[in-house]
């Protein structure tokens, strides 16, 4: 097959903030502030317009002023977020994202307005606009459901500016602290000093003792920082009660996440009580690993250990050329939108001091390539990881046609393009390793990631949604450290031995700071494309129109109606089955591969 690439060679290197702004400090960044300064005036000018007899024709120009002001707006705040990433202890950095919070804060108060009066309309006008509003009709509706837990317009005003110096402030406060902190592992008799990446490649190496070395060089450090992030965290989670479910009166801290996710609650509780049953098949596939270390019983350190000794790294244009030729024998289409980030440089893809930490993809407007951030260091892990969030990247491009208020796909269908791009790369190279070795790595990885993404993630939410409560009781940092191992022996049984340092590995996970309850959207994520996947290798080519439909869709619709156009129904906990058993179909493969004669190098 000819490669994607056309021979183009592509090298790791900083992105290109320029389809942006220039800098943080160049003219058009100043006229990007002063024009929208001018296009809220202009908005702000619009209130006496809106009334219960107001025309359709009217409001669509409101709404339309609306989106043209909020582009722009998006434009700054993402020059800096992205900024803010490429070194998180920039100074310049951290002052001009701080500067735009509070920038935005105030024009965010200013347009409250509008989103307070369309909440507030009476249901028949509200439905005779919404009727002619085209593309923003979702957007409209989705709005309308948090009218139940809308406060007046000076207490909106009121929680916007206190969330800059409170729950805002201690998120910014925590990603600089924990990002600026460096580890050290002895390596081949060499101390190294390590970023949080680098040290963490190390969970997945050969030996056992530098597996369990990394494991605690992470939490030790974390953990001598415990009362500090312990309390940061305690006082983001009572911000997110005092204002969620004792102001506005949502039922749970929970309900918040599934509302914004317009996931009914039910469905929730049912993703993760499959979840929770489905425990002893990871627990299965974890005896099984051990035997092929050759242990009695797996370690938590060992949870990624690879279980056949392989060092085969992949260099970067090669990692490239892999991830677009499996889209583009996938859909040539695919490939081309994955390319675009490439050719535009908006991919940051080196490992340095400083840089945050993780991969992400932010799609910041309909009609711009997304930026995404790697830390590629050249496992095959990398390597998926690269497909992973180039595939949130084409999903955004499908999406693009929509308007900036219904092109954001939500949370819980966020990663179904990123799934399927690292299911595809999985398969192109399984499909052409010719080393037997590489390819028990592929195989026993698939599970590896499987509980990564799925009984992992669904846990952390178990455990957000206990330490809300005992936060709320009066919980001190012990304590949670304490519910928190529980919440390990629960998801492990007797197949796994957890040190007692594992107690402080939720103060690592920076979704639970930043974004409250968003970990369960991988488990809906990684469960939906397991299934579709499925229908991938029984259908073929006929399945992929069905695919990009969803993709295309982006936001425009509610998860569960955009779904069911592919046949799926979300509120099954046989549906969420189906996925687990795709699993357990993969563990007994594995089961019945013979084991290694000879104990492996990965013992103890």
């Amino acid at each position: 097959m000819t490669s994607t690439t056309d021979a183009i060679t592509y090298q790791q290197m900083p992105w290109t903030l320029a389809a942006l702004f220039p800098g943080h400090d160049s003219p058009e960044m100043q006229a990007a502030f002063e024009e929208l300064e001018a296009y809220v005036a202009d908005f702000e000018a619009r209130r006496e317009a809106l009334r219960e007899d107001i025309s359709l024709a009217t409001f669509m120009e409101i709404v339309q002023q609306l989106e043209q002001y909020s582009k722009l707006a998006y434009k700054i705040y993402a020059f800096s977020q992205l900024w803010f990433t490429e070194d998180t202890q920039n100074q310049d950095a951290q002052a001009f994202m701080a500067t735009v919070q509070q920038f935005m804060a105030g024009l965010q108060n200013r347009t409250l307005f509008f989103s307070l009066w369309w909440k507030g309309l009476d249901d028949e006008n509200a439905q005779r606009l919404m009727a002619g509003a085209g593309d923003y009709r979702y957007w409209l509706q989705a709005m309308r459901n948090f009218k139940p837990f809308t406060l007046s317009e000076p207490e909106e005003k009121i929680i916007n500016i206190k969330n800059l110096t409170g729950a805002n402030a201690l998120q910014t406060l925590y990603e600089t602290l924990t990002n600026r902190y460096t580890f050290k592992l002895q390596v081949n008799g060499e101390v190294k000093e390590l970023t949080r990446d680098a040290l963490m490649s190390y969970v997945y190496d050969s030996d056992a003792n530098i597996r369990s070395r990394a494991y605690q060089e992470l939490l030790r450090v974390f953990a001598e920082d415990a009362p500090v992030l312990g309390q940061m965290y305690q006082v983001l989670v009572r911000d997110w009660w005092n204002e969620h479910v004792d102001i506005r009166k949502f039922p749970s801290p929970i309900a918040v996440r599934n509302l914004s996710n317009d996931i009914p609650d039910e469905v929730v509780d049912t993703l993760l009580e499959v979840c929770q049953q489905n425990a002893p098949l990871f627990q299965r596939y974890f005896s099984l690993k051990a035997k092929w270390l050759g242990l009695e019983q797996l370690r938590r350190y060992d949870i990624y250990a690879p279980v056949v000794r392989s060092d085969k790294r992949y260099a970067y244009p090669d990692a490239v050329e892999m991830v677009l030729n499996a889209f583009g024998a996938f859909e040539p289409r695919i490939a081309g939108l994955a390319r675009q980030v490439f050719d535009e440089g908006h991919i940051d893809s080196q490992v340095r001091k400083g840089k945050q930490s993780g991969a992400f993809c932010y799609g910041v407007l309909p009609g711009l390539t997304p930026w995404v951030l790697v830390n590629y260091a050249g496992r095959a892990r990398d390597v998926a990881t690269l497909a992973h969030e180039l595939g949130h990247a084409i999903h955004a491009l499908l999406a693009q046609e929509h308007t900036l208020f219904t092109f954001h796909s939500s949370l819980p269908l966020a990663e179904t393009a990123s799934t399927f791009g690292e299911m595809l790369v999985i398969d192109y190279l399984l499909e052409r390793e010719t080393d037997q070795t590489v390819r028990y790595d592929l195989l026993f990885r698939q599970v590896d990631n499987a509980y990564a993404t799925i009984i992992r993630q669904a846990f952390f939410a178990l455990f957000e949604r206990q330490a809300h409560e005992m936060i709320k009781a009066g919980a001190t940092v012990d304590e949670l450290a304490e519910q928190y191992m529980e919440n390990l022996r629960t998801q492990f049984g007797e197949a796994v031995d957890i040190g007692d340092e594992f107690r402080w590995e939720w103060l690592s996970i920076p979704h639970i700071y930043s974004m409250p309850f968003y970990v369960y959207a991988y488990a809906f994520g990684q469960l939906l494309v397991l299934s579709l996947y499925q229908q991938y290798k029984v259908e073929g080519q006929s399945f992929i129109p069905r695919y990009l439909e969803i993709l295309s869709a982006g936001g425009s619709a509610s998860p569960g109606e955009i779904l069911s156009r592919a046949g799926v129904d979300v509120r099954q906990a046989a549906f969420w089955q189906g996925g687990f058993d795709v699993i357990g179909a993969l563990i007994e493969e594995l089961e019945n591969i013979p084991l290694p004669r000879k104990a492996s190098e990965n013992s103890r």
